[in-house]
């Protein structure tokens, strides 16, 4: 417990207050300066261990060759790229899924949204915060590039997320996990000591003293002296000889380290410890700046009498895990360390079958006495004989090549089991990773070996997502303190945004990736069966299906491309017109079916003639042949007048019956035809060559 002279209450003045070092004696910032560095040093400790595992596993994936002399100096050093490739693979597929576009962040619409209010806020929401990180923040893509690169080899990276004053907008930085030293055994990110190391320049530092940030420390020896060399731990020595540089000799140009912990004080002495950012310099110790970490009086809970009994503090780190350690500590493993001993394995078993190679290539023995050879070393060229004082037989003897052996298939055999598993533990297998499977692989077994082969990097990209989503939600959080009453309009448009959008729930902030679909052809299937299923289903929004399919396709300016459905069908008709639509079609069935009756007695009547006429020919016929000629022509005359009258009804009926088809210009299945003709009616029997039969009667 820290026995300070001056003591400070947590309140309003105390949260709102740029720096409160001027509140403390130089004692007090000392002991303080003391308390921070101690604990920071026993952070540093408990993570020693993790440290050496990880610079072995990052000099493995920048396949750093170290120094060999066994078994001969010159000896083979490859450093197989097991963890480089496993890693690119992540970065390839994750990064592109996270950054898709112009829109990384998505508000949802929780609860009924009957008037649309909130989808429309929930629109400009994602917008604005797309747009902050996109575009306002031009540093955030490429931190979250070189995360989604850095992660997979050491397992855990950080995301510093805060309202900066300096360029008044919010930023959201990558921290290295050797840059923010947090306890190796801390269970989680808000309850413990964390401490970020910030390198600072002479102007960085003037700038913020003149601005009430810092406290004044320009009269202080160890600001107007040289500044002294940044202690470097083993891993940042190792860090330096992979990238090839030394760190220079001090200078007025070197910078100083600044440590700033994140942690609880208790400065006000009633026994509760009040979250606090204390910032020092690292070679003295001595106190820049003391603030408090809360963001307003209102997340102080205290008791009827004023004491506090807990602080909402307002945390600034993120953690973006990778693989959870199996020792339950809150630093996750890469594959630097997961990787590591096989890689290592492989890089042995690479080394001694290029050696056993090497050293069977070239020549070597041992010379007997009775070999007469001068001294020094023979080189041989084609057609070249040279020539030696001993006979054949004495130099055949004499000379005895080392018996060495050729490289040994089995350690081939071992060398791809080794690498055969480390695929399967990273996911990167050949057919993930663009490989041929084979000419007669089925399409279907393909596809199940892709899933499979993802299984890892989809349960890896979930924990990806989830440390997404908090990052997104402390921006939210920030946007709700720091933005402007009013509107504010952004991105060069009539897009605006104000506080009052960002005053709802924070967990409704979502990333646009999909933490389920991990490949676009995957993707590209699930909008096609969507579209089949959404097609003509009043059950499903066309507008949505249709929008979630050209993203699918990766379509750009979707809203430009796809006007949607409202705009190109008519507007709804009111329920009084719908009326009167359904009475006007039920005037017209019924008059349609009253021509469909009218029809039939027409052909009911043709077809009844018609049969007459086919009779009075079969009557005639018999007349003519009982007849025997006598008396034919009359009683054929008789017949003719009586078939040519029926004939005339015939054509009487079908005039009629074209009138009411032409009226009715339709094609159904009544059999009235339709654009005004009559099939029915042409072409029937009653009007062949009478004459021609009558004629045939008569002879």
């Amino acid at each position: 417990m820290l026995d300070l002279e001056n003591k400070i209450k947590f309140n309003k003045e105390t949260i709102e207050s740029p720096n409160l070092c001027d509140r403390f004696s130089e004692d007090d910032l000392r002991k303080i300066g003391d308390l921070v560095w101690t604990d920071y040093q026993a952070d540093v400790q408990s993570r020693v261990h993790w440290l050496e595992r990880n610079s072995a596993g990052m000099d493995l994936a920048m396949q750093i060759q170290k120094d060999k002399s066994f078994p001969w100096p010159g000896c083979s050093n490859i450093a197989f790229p097991l963890i480089t490739i496993a890693a690119l693979q992540f970065h390839s597929r994750a990064y592109p899924d996270i950054v898709d576009g112009t829109d990384v962040v998505q508000a949802r619409v929780i609860g009924p949204d009957p008037d649309g209010m909130k989808t429309a806020r929930a629109e400009r929401v994602s917008c604005h915060m797309s747009w902050q990180l996109l575009e306002q923040d031009e540093d955030w893509e490429e931190q979250t590039d070189r995360a989604l690169l850095n992660v997979p080899i050491v397992g855990t990276a950080w995301k510093k997320t805060y309202f900066s004053g300096e360029h008044g907008r919010n930023e959201s930085d990558l921290v290295l996990a050797r840059d923010l030293v947090i306890n190796y055994w801390a269970k989680n990110v808000e309850d413990y000591t964390k401490t970020h190391l910030i390198p600072l320049s002479r102007n960085k530092i003037h700038s913020r003293i003149l601005s009430g940030t810092y406290r004044d420390v320009r009269d202080e020896e160890w600001y107007t002296d040289v500044a002294p060399a940044i202690p470097q731990s083993q891993e940042e020595v190792e860090v330096d000889n992979r990238s090839g540089m030394d760190q220079p000799q001090p200078d007025t140009r070197t910078p100083f380290l600044a440590l700033e912990q994140h942690r609880t004080l208790d400065l006000d002495g009633d026994g509760y410890a009040e979250p606090y950012i204390v910032t020092i310099e690292n070679s003295t110790h001595c106190v820049l700046r003391i603030v408090a970490r809360a963001d307003s009086e209102e997340d102080v809970e205290r008791t009827g009498n004023g004491e506090i009994i807990r602080i909402k503090s307002h945390e600034y780190f993120t953690k973006i895990p990778f693989i959870p350690s199996a020792d339950g500590s809150i630093m996750d493993i890469g594959y630097g360390v997961l990787l590591g001993p096989l890689n290592e394995s492989v890089n042995s078993a690479v080394n001694q079958l290029f050696d056993s190679g090497t050293i069977s290539n070239t020549a070597g023995g041992f010379l007997g006495r009775g070999a007469k050879i001068r001294g020094g070393v023979y080189n041989f060229s084609p057609f070249e004989w040279n020539r030696v004082d001993s006979t054949g037989d004495d130099l055949r003897k004499s000379v005895i090549p080392l018996p060495v052996r050729e490289p040994s298939n089995v350690m081939f055999q071992l060398l791809s089991l080794l690498i055969n598993y480390t695929e399967k533990i990273s996911g990167a297998v050949d057919i993930s990773t663009g490989g041929n499977p084979g000419q007669n692989t089925p399409a279907q077994t393909s596809q199940t070996m892709i899933e499979q082969g993802q299984k890892v990097y989809a349960a890896i990209f979930k924990r990806i997502w989830r440390s997404l989503k908090q990052e997104y939600k402390k921006l939210y959080v920030l946007n709700a303190i720091h933005l402007p009453a009013g509107k504010t309009y952004f991105a060069g448009s009539d897009t605006y945004i104000s506080r009052a959008d960002y005053l709802g729930d924070s967990s409704s902030v979502v990333p646009v990736a999909d933490p389920n679909v991990m490949s676009d052809q995957a993707r590209f299937k699930q909008a096609q069966v969507l579209q089949q299923v959404g097609n003509g289903n009043l059950l499903y929004d066309p507008d949505e299906v249709n929008k979630y399919f050209l993203k699918a396709l990766k379509i750009p300016n979707i809203a430009k491309v796809y006007l949607g459905m409202a705009r190109k069908l008519p507007p709804p008709l009111t329920e009084k017109v719908q009326i009167e639509q359904l009475k006007v079609q039920v005037a017209m069935a019924n008059l349609q079916w009253k021509k469909l009756q009218y029809m039939s007695s027409l052909f009911e009547q043709r077809r009844l003639n018609e049969a007459k006429i086919i009779s009075l020919y079969a009557q005639a016929a018999l007349a003519q042949e009982q007849a025997g000629g006598v008396g034919a022509a009359s009683n054929i005359a008789a017949f003719t007048a009586q078939i040519d009258a029926l004939k005339m009804v015939n054509d009487s009926i079908t005039q009629q019956a074209q009138q009411v088809g032409e009226n009715d210009n339709t094609t159904g299945q009544d059999g009235t035809g339709g654009q005004g003709a009559v099939p029915q009616l042409e072409g029937a029997p009653g009007n062949g060559n009478a004459n021609g039969m009558g004629g045939q009667a008569a002879q």
